[in-house]
């Protein structure tokens, strides 16, 4: 049945030495650098208090939850921030992250060292 009524995805082939953007391989020290995405602003705050405003439109109980600590990490789908007052670890996936609010000014690029 599979192939008749849909039939297999094909993905296009993609040159080993060639990135998404276009960049050959040793390319990519010069490529420019995207820092608006949302895990990398929360990467360059790494060590703030936040309080991080989180919906759960399928919930029951609670739809609304805030998460209150400091970043410890940030990836492409998840934060994790601890609470150093009571010792908890949170680990939120993106998908429900509404916004973060920050106590101090937001870093928005990485600072540079040279």
């Amino acid at each position: 049945m599979n192939g008749v009524y849909y039939p297999n995805p094909t993905y296009p082939t993609v040159d080993n030495n060639t990135y998404e953007q276009g960049y050959e391989a040793g390319q990519l020290a010069d490529a420019p650098m995207q820092q608006s995405y949302i895990e990398n602003i929360l990467r360059h705050n790494k060590g703030k208090k936040v309080k991080a405003y989180v919906s759960f439109p399928d919930a029951s109980e609670w739809k609304d939850k805030i998460f209150e600590g400091i970043i410890e990490q940030a990836g492409r789908d998840h934060l994790i921030i601890s609470d150093p007052q009571t010792g908890h670890w949170y680990l939120i996936l993106m998908i429900y992250l509404d916004y973060v609010e920050f106590d101090e000014k937001i870093a928005y690029t990485e600072k540079k060292l040279f």
